[in-house]
């Protein structure tokens, strides 16, 4: 593997921190901030909605512009405004921040698969991606809980700080040692690639959507999650966080394989049978059908751990399809990245409604719903490979 993925890793374990940094602590910021829990997880609604509208935006602004550039100037973004974050009088400034935060996000993602891509040889490109997304799971594994120790030691503005200085880190990394990374040449029939292409890509970013929705039901609000089940508070949310990087390490090496093999349908429809099985075990540990301690903790953390596997298992998947089919066109991707934001900021606020309506156990519940409806509807609508490269080779005569 190319040493300079690794760089690209280290951009998207800052970006996956700063995502998440402030969830394990989201009930200390809710009270500290004079709101409900349920309201201020939807500081990740606004920030993946922001994310989803400026994403295409910005990838067809800057599609000339190097990778290279487009990476730094997002983390030297993030950084500010995480900063800002660590620094708000109130919760309506900080919702505001946020949003802000979400360009970030959304310039950094496609530029980093753009340049992973570039940098390895095709037959490599499944792993590679896999590798960047990597970044998650080492922010997960690290990142994002010890900013839930962070805070429960100081309080959760020292975890936006912590965040802050993660994207300073990255960006030397990015300047000293990421080459120039040139934007993909332009395809025949430009702007129209994403259009002429439609046809052959919208399940894909079905999947993402469908994908993302569901894990985030249950994902942000996972201090509640582990608080209910588990009997755990404070910073011992931060060890069952860690759960979820163990839980991507299995389901990136998973999907990496099955990218690298082009194992696309029949990997996606197990992928969301093992998330559907994780809601199943959440929605029986908030229900305590074992005994306090030890169990139900055990009984938490692999919930934790399936749904994780699940979710990374199927991005590098979807991604590989994506620049295999489109070339590595940024709109494509950008256009991915706002699916994912877009399937966030549903799963967060159905989450929350659920929170706020129900309690914690219908958490769980609303996430197994929309695991076992996405697993249905793309039983039928996923296409097989073989109809893929068809629909592919027919758009190329257009």
């Amino acid at each position: 593997m190319n040493p300079r993925i690794y760089v690209l890793t280290l951009v998207t374990f800052a970006f996956g921190s700063g995502a998440f940094i402030f969830a394990g602590l989201l009930e200390s910021l809710a009270a500290d901030l004079g709101v409900t829990t349920a309201v201020a997880g939807q500081l990740q609604t606004v920030f993946v909605l922001t994310s989803a509208v400026l994403g295409p935006v910005a990838a067809w602004l800057f599609a000339r512009v190097d990778r290279k550039i487009m990476v730094m100037t997002a983390l030297a973004l993030g950084a500010a405004l995480h900063i800002a974050c660590a620094l708000t009088p109130n919760f309506e400034v900080l919702m505001v921040l946020r949003a802000l935060a979400g360009l970030a996000g959304a310039m950094s993602g496609p530029a980093a698969s753009v340049a992973a891509a570039a940098l390895v040889p095709p037959e490599r490109r499944g792993s590679a991606l896999a590798m960047v997304s990597g970044g998650m799971t080492l922010a997960f594994v690290v990142g994002i809980p010890m900013g839930s120790i962070i805070g429960s030691v100081f309080d959760w503005r020292a975890t936006f700080l912590f965040a802050a200085g993660l994207s300073l880190f990255a960006l030397a990394a990015v300047v000293f040692f990421l080459p120039k990374v040139p934007a993909p040449p332009k395809r025949e029939g430009g702007g129209d690639t994403v259009k002429v292409l439609l046809p052959i890509i919208w399940p894909f970013y079905l999947t993402t959507f469908l994908t993302f929705a569901a894990n985030m039901t249950l994902n942000l609000y996972i201090a509640p999650i582990v608080r209910v089940g588990a009997g755990v508070t404070g910073a011992g949310v931060g060890a069952f966080q860690a759960m979820i990087g163990v839980g991507s390490i299995a389901g990136l090496w998973l999907g990496a394989r099955a990218a690298d093999r082009a194992a696309g349908r029949s990997w996606i429809l197990q992928g969301f049978m093992i998330q559907a099985a994780a809601m199943s075990v959440h929605f029986a540990a908030t229900h305590h059908v074992l005994p306090d301690g030890w169990p139900s903790a055990t009984l938490v953390a692999l919930g934790i751990f399936l749904a994780a596997t699940a979710l990374f298992s199927i991005t590098p998947v979807i991604q590989s399809s994506l620049i295999q089919a489109t070339g590595g066109a940024p709109v494509a991707l950008a256009l991915n990245g706002s699916v994912i934001s877009v399937g966030q900021a549903l799963g967060s606020t159905v989450g929350g409604a659920a929170l706020a309506t129900y309690g914690v156990p219908a958490i769980p519940a609303a996430a197994l719903a929309m695991s076992l409806t996405a697993l249905i509807t793309l039983t039928f609508l996923f296409p097989r490979a073989a109809t893929v490269a068809e629909a592919k080779a027919e758009a190329g005569k257009v």
